[in-house]
């Protein structure tokens, strides 16, 4: 279900579009409108992942973890992730990722054009 939620938990970033809420529970959360390079062994022969370096992608989400967390949720992927919009000290970690180049925009998994408007993209990329 949509909304915010106080939780008391340490983020920690899994790679460069998700996270692991540290705490009860053990949240996983997917970052809409993003996608980050895929570690090591995680990009199947048959999919197109994002390019760029893994690691580096995954230190930057990271060290924009420093400060207070909102989670804005927007439902749950195939996989049982929240999606979710996350801003810490009032940063969009997916803006930041994008503007560090460290993730590619992608439309059609942003939940009704939230990255798009709050990043101020223009246009569509695959």
């Amino acid at each position: 279900m949509p909304g915010f939620v106080l939780l008391a938990c340490a983020l920690v970033a899994i790679d460069g579009d998700t996270l692991r809420c540290a705490g009860p529970g053990g949240e996983h959360i997917r970052l809409i409108g993003i996608d980050a390079p895929e570690l090591p062994g995680h990009c199947r022969p048959d999919r197109r992942c994002a390019p760029g370096d893994p690691i580096a992608s995954r230190a930057a989400l990271a060290a924009g973890l420093r400060g207070r967390a909102t989670i804005e949720r927007l439902g749950k992927d195939r996989y049982g992730r929240t999606l979710a919009r996350v801003r810490v000290s009032g940063v969009d970690l997916g803006c930041r990722q994008l503007a560090g180049g460290h993730a590619i925009y992608v439309a059609a998994w942003d939940t009704g054009g939230r990255v798009a408007r709050g990043c101020r993209i223009s246009g569509t990329r695959p």
